[in-house]
Protein backbone atom coordinates (compact mmCIF):
# COMPACT_ATOMS: atom_id res chain seq x y z
CA UNK A 1 0.00 0.00 0.00
CA UNK A 2 2.87 2.44 1.10
CA UNK A 3 4.61 1.81 -2.24
CA UNK A 4 1.51 2.62 -4.27
CA UNK A 5 1.02 5.79 -2.55
CA UNK A 6 4.82 6.86 -3.06
CA UNK A 7 4.42 6.35 -6.59
CA UNK A 8 1.51 8.44 -6.33
CA UNK A 9 3.56 11.01 -5.08
CA UNK A 10 6.23 10.89 -7.44
CA UNK A 11 3.55 11.27 -10.15
CA UNK A 12 2.21 14.29 -8.28
CA UNK A 13 6.03 15.99 -8.19
CA UNK A 14 6.31 14.68 -12.14
CA UNK A 15 2.71 16.85 -12.40
CA UNK A 16 3.75 19.63 -10.85
CA UNK A 17 7.05 20.02 -12.84
CA UNK A 18 5.35 19.79 -16.02
CA UNK A 19 2.94 22.67 -14.66
CA UNK A 20 5.95 24.61 -13.13
CA UNK A 21 7.71 23.90 -16.89
CA UNK A 22 4.26 24.85 -18.69
CA UNK A 23 3.98 28.51 -16.39
CA UNK A 24 7.62 29.52 -17.60
CA UNK A 25 6.48 28.89 -21.21
CA UNK A 26 3.77 31.43 -20.47
CA UNK A 27 5.62 33.51 -18.91
CA UNK A 28 8.88 33.72 -21.39
CA UNK A 29 6.77 33.52 -24.18
CA UNK A 30 4.66 36.69 -23.11
CA UNK A 31 8.31 38.39 -22.47
CA UNK A 32 9.51 37.51 -26.30
CA UNK A 33 5.73 38.56 -27.94
CA UNK A 34 6.44 42.02 -25.83
CA UNK A 35 10.13 42.74 -27.19
CA UNK A 36 9.80 40.70 -30.49
CA UNK A 37 6.03 41.73 -31.41
CA UNK A 38 6.41 38.22 -32.83
CA UNK A 39 2.61 37.23 -33.50
CA UNK A 40 2.70 33.30 -33.84
CA UNK A 41 3.42 33.60 -30.20
CA UNK A 42 0.23 35.11 -28.80
CA UNK A 43 -1.47 31.72 -29.76
CA UNK A 44 1.05 29.60 -27.67
CA UNK A 45 0.49 31.41 -24.94
CA UNK A 46 -3.30 31.10 -24.89
CA UNK A 47 -2.18 27.37 -25.72
CA UNK A 48 0.16 27.23 -22.69
CA UNK A 49 -2.68 28.67 -20.37
CA UNK A 50 -5.33 25.94 -22.15
CA UNK A 51 -2.45 23.25 -21.05
CA UNK A 52 -1.73 25.02 -17.84
CA UNK A 53 -5.81 25.03 -16.74
CA UNK A 54 -6.15 21.15 -18.06
CA UNK A 55 -3.21 20.06 -15.54
CA UNK A 56 -4.70 21.77 -12.79
CA UNK A 57 -7.73 19.72 -13.04
CA UNK A 58 -5.54 16.59 -13.80
CA UNK A 59 -3.63 17.21 -10.52
CA UNK A 60 -6.94 17.91 -8.17
CA UNK A 61 -8.24 14.85 -9.76
CA UNK A 62 -4.65 12.79 -8.33
CA UNK A 63 -4.70 15.14 -5.04
CA UNK A 64 -8.47 13.58 -4.41
CA UNK A 65 -7.86 10.14 -4.96
CA UNK A 66 -4.76 10.17 -2.77
CA UNK A 67 -6.39 11.79 -0.12
CA UNK A 68 -9.52 9.54 -0.29
CA UNK A 69 -7.89 6.21 -1.03
CA UNK A 70 -4.69 6.41 1.16
CA UNK A 71 -5.93 8.10 4.28
CA UNK A 72 -2.35 10.24 4.39
CA UNK A 73 -1.17 10.91 7.69
CA UNK A 74 -0.62 14.47 8.64
CA UNK A 75 2.70 15.21 7.15
CA UNK A 76 1.21 13.54 3.76
CA UNK A 77 -1.82 15.51 4.30
CA UNK A 78 -0.33 19.00 4.33
CA UNK A 79 1.81 17.99 1.55
CA UNK A 80 -1.31 17.32 -0.82
CA UNK A 81 -3.14 20.35 0.43
CA UNK A 82 -0.28 22.36 -0.29
CA UNK A 83 -0.15 20.95 -3.70
CA UNK A 84 -3.70 21.92 -4.00
CA UNK A 85 -2.58 25.32 -2.90
CA UNK A 86 0.19 25.66 -5.29
CA UNK A 87 -1.65 24.71 -8.87
CA UNK A 88 -4.46 27.06 -8.03
CA UNK A 89 -1.90 30.15 -7.94
CA UNK A 90 -0.03 28.65 -10.75
CA UNK A 91 -3.36 29.01 -12.54
CA UNK A 92 -3.27 32.20 -11.84
CA UNK A 93 0.07 32.65 -13.62
CA UNK A 94 -1.30 31.43 -16.70
CA UNK A 95 -3.87 33.72 -16.62
CA UNK A 96 -1.77 36.31 -16.40
CA UNK A 97 0.41 35.43 -18.82
CA UNK A 98 -2.51 35.39 -21.37
CA UNK A 99 -3.27 38.73 -20.21
CA UNK A 100 0.08 39.91 -20.97
CA UNK A 101 -0.44 38.80 -24.58
CA UNK A 102 -3.89 40.35 -24.76
CA UNK A 103 -2.18 44.33 -23.54
CA UNK A 104 0.94 43.66 -26.03
CA UNK A 105 -1.75 43.63 -28.87
CA UNK A 106 -2.25 47.51 -27.92
CA UNK A 107 1.50 48.40 -27.09
CA UNK A 108 3.60 50.50 -30.03
CA UNK A 109 6.33 47.81 -29.87
CA UNK A 110 8.65 51.21 -31.40
CA UNK A 111 8.55 52.53 -27.81
CA UNK A 112 10.04 49.72 -25.73
CA UNK A 113 13.45 49.07 -26.46
CA UNK A 114 15.89 50.64 -24.28
CA UNK A 115 13.29 53.00 -22.46
CA UNK A 116 11.75 49.80 -19.91
CA UNK A 117 13.34 46.81 -18.19
CA UNK A 118 10.16 44.91 -18.44
CA UNK A 119 12.50 41.91 -19.55
CA UNK A 120 13.94 41.66 -16.43
CA UNK A 121 11.39 41.49 -14.75
CA UNK A 122 10.00 38.70 -16.89
CA UNK A 123 13.45 36.96 -16.53
CA UNK A 124 12.78 37.41 -12.57
CA UNK A 125 9.51 36.09 -12.61
CA UNK A 126 10.49 33.15 -14.10
CA UNK A 127 13.13 32.05 -12.00
CA UNK A 128 10.94 32.56 -8.99
CA UNK A 129 8.51 30.22 -10.45
CA UNK A 130 10.90 27.61 -11.31
CA UNK A 131 12.59 27.63 -8.07
CA UNK A 132 9.25 27.26 -6.11
CA UNK A 133 8.17 24.35 -7.63
CA UNK A 134 11.85 22.45 -7.17
CA UNK A 135 11.86 23.68 -3.55
CA UNK A 136 8.72 21.35 -3.53
CA UNK A 137 9.48 18.85 -5.36
CA UNK A 138 13.06 19.00 -3.52
CA UNK A 139 11.69 19.64 -0.86
CA UNK A 140 14.60 22.13 -0.55
CA UNK A 141 13.05 24.63 2.30
CA UNK A 142 16.33 27.07 1.49
CA UNK A 143 15.26 27.56 -1.89
CA UNK A 144 11.62 27.92 -0.74
CA UNK A 145 12.90 30.94 1.22
CA UNK A 146 15.02 32.48 -1.14
CA UNK A 147 12.14 32.69 -3.56
CA UNK A 148 10.56 34.50 -1.29
CA UNK A 149 13.84 36.80 -0.93
CA UNK A 150 13.56 37.38 -4.73
CA UNK A 151 10.47 38.75 -4.74
CA UNK A 152 11.86 41.51 -3.31
CA UNK A 153 14.06 42.22 -6.41
CA UNK A 154 11.02 41.75 -8.99
CA UNK A 155 8.98 44.42 -6.54
CA UNK A 156 12.14 47.02 -6.78
CA UNK A 157 11.88 46.15 -11.08
CA UNK A 158 8.37 46.88 -10.80
CA UNK A 159 8.99 50.65 -9.20
CA UNK A 160 11.83 51.14 -11.80
CA UNK A 161 9.31 50.12 -14.72
CA UNK A 162 7.04 52.04 -13.36
CA UNK A 163 8.87 55.46 -12.33
CA UNK A 164 10.59 55.27 -16.07
CA UNK A 165 6.83 55.21 -17.89
CA UNK A 166 5.68 57.75 -15.45
CA UNK A 167 8.72 59.55 -16.76
CA UNK A 168 8.11 59.20 -20.19
CA UNK A 169 4.43 60.15 -19.77
CA UNK A 170 5.30 63.25 -18.26
CA UNK A 171 7.88 63.99 -21.36
CA UNK A 172 4.65 64.33 -23.34
CA UNK A 173 5.92 61.03 -25.66
CA UNK A 174 3.36 60.80 -28.94
CA UNK A 175 2.79 56.95 -27.50
CA UNK A 176 1.99 57.91 -23.97
CA UNK A 177 -0.70 55.61 -24.00
CA UNK A 178 1.14 52.34 -24.88
CA UNK A 179 3.63 53.45 -22.13
CA UNK A 180 0.30 53.13 -19.81
CA UNK A 181 -0.50 49.54 -21.38
CA UNK A 182 3.16 48.59 -20.29
CA UNK A 183 1.99 49.62 -16.97
CA UNK A 184 -0.44 47.47 -16.94
CA UNK A 185 1.89 44.21 -18.47
CA UNK A 186 4.72 45.67 -15.35
CA UNK A 187 1.79 44.77 -12.86
CA UNK A 188 1.16 41.39 -14.09
CA UNK A 189 4.85 40.62 -14.10
CA UNK A 190 4.47 41.96 -10.40
CA UNK A 191 1.61 39.84 -9.51
CA UNK A 192 2.99 36.72 -11.20
CA UNK A 193 6.19 37.25 -8.55
CA UNK A 194 3.54 37.36 -5.95
CA UNK A 195 1.69 34.09 -6.61
CA UNK A 196 5.76 32.17 -7.08
CA UNK A 197 6.58 33.75 -4.14
CA UNK A 198 3.07 32.15 -2.01
CA UNK A 199 3.93 28.68 -3.84
CA UNK A 200 6.79 28.97 -1.68
CA UNK A 201 5.02 29.65 1.13
CA UNK A 202 2.56 26.21 0.71
CA UNK A 203 6.35 24.79 0.30
CA UNK A 204 7.47 25.98 3.83
CA UNK A 205 3.75 24.85 5.34
CA UNK A 206 4.20 21.69 3.80
CA UNK A 207 7.27 20.92 5.61
CA UNK A 208 7.06 22.74 8.94
CA UNK A 209 3.28 22.75 9.58
CA UNK A 210 3.59 26.82 9.80
CA UNK A 211 1.88 29.07 7.64
CA UNK A 212 3.28 32.52 6.72
CA UNK A 213 1.17 35.47 4.90
CA UNK A 214 -0.33 34.40 1.37
CA UNK A 215 -0.40 37.28 -0.85
CA UNK A 216 -4.09 37.35 -2.91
Amino acid sequence: MRKHYNEQLAQLNTELITMGALCEEAISGAAKYLIENDESLKEKIFEADSKIDQKERDIETLCMKLILQQQPVAKDLRVISSALKMISDMERIGDQASDIAEIVCFVNQSSIGSKVHIADMARATINMVTDSVESFVKNDIDLAYEVIKHDDVVDDLFIRVKNELISGVKEGANDAEALIDLLMIAKYFERIGDHAENIAEWVIYSMTGKHKTIKD
